[in-house]
């Protein structure tokens, strides 16, 4: 039994005559009318009983077209939902983010453009720090990421650069560089000379961390570093409670701890913290890959995410 089968005779049970299902098959008749004849002797019993003029369906063969009309139903569904599936409107995506990431406004509005545009994909945000996000695309748990700066970059993941975002000293309210000195813009990286740091552990966001260190020794000096934390949000709350200084992505100020000063360093000693976005290069999820075009194309200043990733899209 095939489906074309089901077709023939569901066409035939409503028509009520072969004439008129085979014009509606657009076939022959006496092909239809041998399929029928085949598909009633698979079958074991009659599906039609023949009249002068027509057919009507026997109460087994109606029976069966109710049933053979829910079936084709369901298949269509099932057809048309597949569809959608594949064309990433329907499914299903694990997006990770750092915790500083999550501060900056972009990640989380386009995140809301895509739920609005595709309200029948569900997206799964999951906070975690850089190490544990890779580790997770690398197993296919997470699909998208947006972090900041990777040094473990697996083969199967891909890396862009989104927004490039510069770091903020924190410092406690009554800090001595709390107050900006007149005729100085920022705070040099070589004044935080013999300050103690809490810095976000190495596997947490090894990028921003190496490329800070670089930077204090560029400028003469090794940054003495007291504690580790596993998230930005926990640094600040030390340097409140007086433990020492920190320096985090400036979309950090948002985090709300009112007993420290947030100081930008001066342009000459400038460290940034960019933003990345992360995906598979050979992602298998349509969602996935809709939301991964429509982030690559909000960074080129694009209206839609139609097209292919740019393997070079400009800053935001």
């Amino acid at each position: 039994m095939e489906l074309r089968h089901l077709k023939y005779f569901l066409a035939v049970a409503e028509e009520r005559q072969f004439t008129r299902a085979a014009a509606r098959l657009f076939i022959e008749q006496p092909p239809l009318s041998q399929q029928i004849r085949a598909l009633e002797n698979e079958l074991g019993f009659a599906l039609f009983s023949r009249l002068p003029r027509g057919v009507e369906p026997t109460p087994a063969g109606e029976s069966f077209a109710d049933d053979v009309r829910q079936a084709l139903s369901l298949l269509d569904l099932a057809v048309r939902k597949a569809a959608r599936i594949a064309r990433g409107e329907l499914g299903a995506v694990a997006v990770g983010m750092t915790s500083s990431a999550a501060f900056h406004p972009l990640p989380l509005t386009l995140v809301r453009e895509f739920r609005e545009r595709y309200h029948d994909v569900a997206i799964d945000l999951v906070e975690l720090n850089a190490a544990e996000i890779i580790e997770r695309m690398s197993r296919g748990a997470i699909q998208v990421a947006i972090l900041r700066k990777p040094i473990d970059t697996p083969d199967g993941l891909a890396f862009e650069p989104l927004f490039d975002e510069e770091m903020v000293v924190v410092l406690p309210d009554g800090h001595r560089l709390a107050q900006p000195k007149r005729g100085r813009a920022g705070i040099r990286l070589k004044d935080l000379a013999g300050e103690d740091f809490v810095l976000v552990r190495r596997p947490g966001a090894p990028g921003i961390y190496a490329d800070f260190l670089a930077a204090c020794r560029a400028s003469g000096f090794e940054p003495r570093v007291v504690q580790e934390v596993p998230r930005m949000a926990a640094g600040i709350n030390l340097v409140a409670a007086g433990l020492g200084i920190t320096v985090v992505p400036a979309s950090m100020q948002r985090y709300g701890q009112h007993s420290v000063v947030f100081r930008r360093l001066a342009h000459s000693t400038r460290v940034s913290a960019p933003l990345h976005l992360a995906y598979r290069a050979a992602e298998p999820n349509s969602a996935a890959r809709q939301l991964t075009q429509l982030i690559l194309a909000r960074a080129h200043g694009k209206p839609g995410a139609a097209g292919q990733p740019n393997p070079h899209p400009a800053a935001w």
